[in-house]
């Protein structure tokens, strides 16, 4: 497949399903990394609609698609929403999240990029993320675009998270 057949838009509450169906996918390949009791939190996690419907209550989806279905995403939240990590100051990338059969393809990257343009456009003066040890990928997709390691997070899941921040003004 090319980049060409994959087609990027915004997604909404009428995609939960799909979204939800493509975070168990995404994140199913962590099981393997996490202990059973952080797993089945995480899976846990993941199988609950509501979390999915609360994210999009608040957040603008961007999504890909490949023969109509949604094979990436992600979630920028606004500024205004502050949480134990993020600054209320802040807008922030939740959830990025690719089909095992589609990584590798740039789709993280761009829907990324396309988060860091929608915070542009509404004016945040920074946006803000966090990524964990295990996700070596992710990572590397965001430091390469500009990402900074603010800090070292508590713990999640059993693993080390880190705190990135990129400005925007």
């Amino acid at each position: 497949m090319t980049r060409e057949e994959f087609i990027y838009s915004t997604g909404s509450i009428q995609d939960v399903d799909q979204l939800q169906q493509l975070g168990i996918a995404a994140y199913g390949k962590f099981q393997s990394v996490l202990t059973p009791d952080h797993w089945l939190t995480l899976h846990g996690s993941l199988h609950n609609k509501q979390k999915f419907i609360d994210v999009l209550s608040i957040a603008q989806c961007f999504i890909c698609k490949h023969h109509d279905n949604i094979v990436g995403v992600a979630y920028l939240v606004p500024s205004g929403h502050p949480t134990d990590i993020f600054q209320a100051e802040w807008s922030y990338i939740r959830m990025v999240a690719v089909h095992p059969t589609y990584q590798g393809k740039g789709i993280a990257k761009t829907l990324t990029k396309m988060c860091i343009d929608a915070a542009k456009s509404n004016q945040e003066t920074t946006i803000a993320l966090h990524t964990s040890e295990f996700m070596d990928a992710a990572r590397h997709i965001y430091e390469g675009i500009g990402f900074k390691v603010l800090r070292e997070i508590p713990l999640l899941y059993g693993k080390k998270y880190w705190l990135y921040k990129f400005d925007l003004s």
